[in-house]
């Protein structure tokens, strides 16, 4: 009998994502209905379509550049958070991580004014190392990556509002940085001809394809290479690991190193994309970190899936921007993918009603082959 291709787990893990999405654009759609009925159907569908709404060509493709040049930090941190997860941690420290590569970037951009790959670099190795902090304490001190982690965002937040405040680096009638171009156009991310592609948008930049790239990196590395089945095996079942000759302290900190070193290339591409100045007296965390999260559940846990998990849930942040302010809260795009995050905590009960269901009609196909046979 041929096997169902419904029984393949990449398949259930993309049916079970999109009955998350369909399930939170319905509850949405109803909060929408409630607050003014009139217009719900327009509000729905300009969260949906997002840039599509534009009135010109020229216009939908300007706003879909500056929504890649967001998705590419958010799928960053979704890898950070997804890298981390394989391994069995759960890396709630890469909204840190992410200010600590705006930080680098920025001062290496700003205050040194270096060319961009060094930027990065900088970033990079700025979120390695508090990364690996992190996993230092897991794997020598037995302390929880969550509550160090929490407590180096905060940390972070504010060392880099230090830092990044100083004079040389913020703009003296405001408490944002300084323009980027205006300094040191060098340390911006080049374009590479991608802007033309988005009506001449400037701000799009290798960031978007790199991003990309890296996402199959992680996938290739993590279900294909030795280094990866160590990382994985370690998440699995440390004791066994160890067991096995596997050095299991040291994987668990050159995991939270890498997730460390993801998050903060995310904001170094952010920020070097000239797009957005960091605001040194901002008192939250941003919100990156967490929304990548957010993508990381939604593409069920896959490198590859985050992509489009990430694309998916910046375009209706943004869709929600769109909608008539007069009307609705903004704020319904995050509510949405608020319930949409909740559904995927139930992805393992669709999976395994899908699977009931198979079983079932399997043995009904099976019965009534044997029946004829008879």
């Amino acid at each position: 009998m041929k096997e169902s291709i419904f029984k393949k787990p990449g398949v259930q893990t993309l049916l079970s994502s999109l009955i998350c999405i369909a399930a939170g654009l319905l509850v949405g759609f109803i909060i929408l209905a409630i607050i003014n009925p009139s217009g719900a159907g327009k509000a729905i569908m300009t969260i949906i379509l997002n840039f599509m709404t534009r009135a010109t060509p020229a216009a939908r493709m300007k706003v879909l550049g500056n929504m890649l040049t967001k998705t590419a930090p958010l799928l960053m941190c979704a890898l950070s958070v997804c890298f981390c997860y394989k391994v069995g941690l759960f890396n709630i420290g890469a909204a840190g991580q992410y200010e600590a590569g705006a930080c680098a970037a920025l001062y290496c951009a700003i205050g040194l004014k270096l060319p961009w790959f060094v930027c990065l670099i900088a970033a990079g190795l700025a979120g390695a190392f508090f990364g690996a902090i992190v996993g230092f304490l897991k794997a020598y001190r037995n302390v929880n990556e969550v509550i160090s982690g929490i407590m180096l965002n905060w940390i972070l937040l504010y060392l880099t509002n230090m830092i990044l405040g100083v004079p040389s680096i913020k703009e003296a009638t405001s408490p944002y940085t300084i323009v980027i171009s205006s300094v040191s156009r060098g340390s911006l991310l080049p374009t590479m001809g991608l802007g033309a592609l988005f009506a001449d948008n400037k701000y799009v930049t290798i960031a978007v394809p790199l991003s990309i790239i890296i996402a199959v990196i992680i996938w290739v590395v993590l279900e294909k290479t030795k280094f990866g089945y160590e990382l994985r095996a370690t998440g699995f079942n440390k004791d066994a690991s160890r067991y096995a000759g596997m050095k299991e302290k040291k994987n668990i900190i050159i995991t939270l190193a890498i997730g460390g070193a993801l998050a903060s290339l995310g904001a170094a591409f952010l920020f070097l994309s000239g797009y957005q100045q960091w605001q040194t007296t901002i008192t939250s965390v941003p919100g990156m970190g967490f929304n990548g999260i957010a993508a990381t559940f939604l593409g069920g846990l896959n490198p590859i899936g985050t992509i489009f998990s990430s694309y998916f849930i910046q375009s209706i942040t943004e869709g929600g921007a769109m909608i008539n302010r007069s009307l609705y809260p903004s704020e319904i795009s995050n509510l949405i993918s608020a319930v949409i995050i909740y559904l995927c905590g139930f992805v393992l009960f669709f999976k395994t009603v899908m699977n009931a269901r198979i079983r079932k009609n399997e043995e009904k196909l099976a019965k009534k082959a044997e029946g004829g046979n008879k």
